[in-house]
């Protein structure tokens, strides 16, 4: 695997994707996918956001291939796209939101566990990624 540092085009595409995570409401929405696959309706009553917000945020993750979606009759199921994602997500809780040892959350991570240890989440805007 090549370095960040050692290629351009790689730094490019790794921002690009970072760039969809930069936003509280899909990181909002993404950390509630990572507990697993929910209708539009339940995304919103987790997470408050609002229909016509909660609406303009998931089709900004479908257009970064964030989100994968399902359709039953007329009900429309989120879940992220894929392991990467929820790597993604979950590492991001474990080191910003203020796990008491982010090392030993992200081992945990790693190895596949659900839930790291995010005993000391601190209050404020980041709180909405505490694992429950």
């Amino acid at each position: 695997m090549t370095a960040i540092f050692e290629d351009r085009d790689r730094a490019d595409t790794a921002v690009e994707k970072l760039k969809a995570y930069a936003q509280p409401q899909r990181l909002m929405i993404l950390s509630f996918l990572a507990t697993g696959e929910h209708t539009v309706g339940e995304i919103d009553a987790a997470t408050g956001i609002g229909q016509p917000a909660l609406s303009q945020q998931l089709a900004e993750l479908r257009r970064a291939e964030l989100v994968k979606t399902r359709r039953v009759s007329k009900q429309i199921w989120y879940d992220l796209a894929d392991d990467k994602v929820e790597l993604c997500v979950r590492s991001m809780e474990a080191i910003l939101v203020g796990a008491s040892n982010p090392g030993k959350a992200l081992e945990q991570i790693i190895r596949g566990d659900r839930v790291p240890d995010i005993s000391e989440a601190k209050a404020g805007t980041a709180g909405f990624a505490q694992i429950l």
